[in-house]
């Protein structure tokens, strides 16, 4: 029931250390060879532009860098070259430090800030299509406070005119919610978050448990 699938050989858990591009190509190379003649579009979860452009042989239809494009200085450059569709990314640090206190003025316009710029970055470098999707990042350098203030105003993003991309399967935040009643796929939590975003027009979520949500 899914449209796209999001692969990613290189775990952006909180807390998780970065791998070189060789083990985290070798970890997806042969799902991406095995399902490149499938009709869902196929999503890239990486950092790294040397895995972008292996993958692109095969198939590639969506880039998802958790960097918000500043790990590899030559994704960018990619990106105008291939035309693809992207997503621009939310995080505070990478993911091996984001969750150790995280802190904002304001964490709704500090969002709202850092996706103007990139978009600019983006306009500037020559990518003037408008196939650009925008993750806030749930998760992702924040704590409780910071993530239900973001899906309680997540309509604000609305206003840059860029489809919404939520990632809130699983989140710790469900955990956070939830206390002694959290259960280990936290599929409750993920489905009302899910609802509560449609209702406010987000457009792409992301999710584990594809038949439930």
């Amino acid at each position: 029931g899914c449209k796209i699938i999001d692969i990613g050989g290189e775990s952006t858990r909180p807390g998780s250390k970065g791998i070189d591009k060789y083990t985290e190509w070798k970890r997806i190379k042969n799902l991406i060879k095995k399902i490149k003649n499938y009709k869902f579009l196929l999503s890239l979860d990486s950092r790294k532009t040397f895995i972008m452009r292996k993958a692109i042989k095969y198939k590639l239809n969506i880039v998802n860098d958790v960097s918000g494009f500043s790990y590899d200085n030559q994704t960018i450059k990619f990106l105008k070259d291939t035309n693809l569709p992207l997503v621009i990314n939310h995080s505070k640090g990478d993911p091996e430090t984001m969750q150790k206190k995280p802190s904002y003025k304001n964490v709704l316009l500090e969002i709202y800030d850092f996706f103007v710029k990139k978009i600019l970055l983006l306009r500037n470098s020559g990518i003037k299509h408008n196939n650009i999707i925008l993750d806030p990042g749930i998760g992702f350098g924040k704590n409780l406070k910071h993530n239900i203030t973001i899906l309680k105003d997540i309509s604000v993003f609305h206003s840059l005119g860029f489809p919404l991309l939520l990632g809130i399967s699983r989140k710790r935040f469900i955990k956070d919610l939830s206390g002694m009643n959290d259960s280990k796929e936290r599929i409750g939590g993920t489905i009302s978050a899910s609802l509560w975003s449609m209702m406010a027009g987000v457009q792409l979520l992301r999710v584990h448990d594809v038949n439930e949500v």
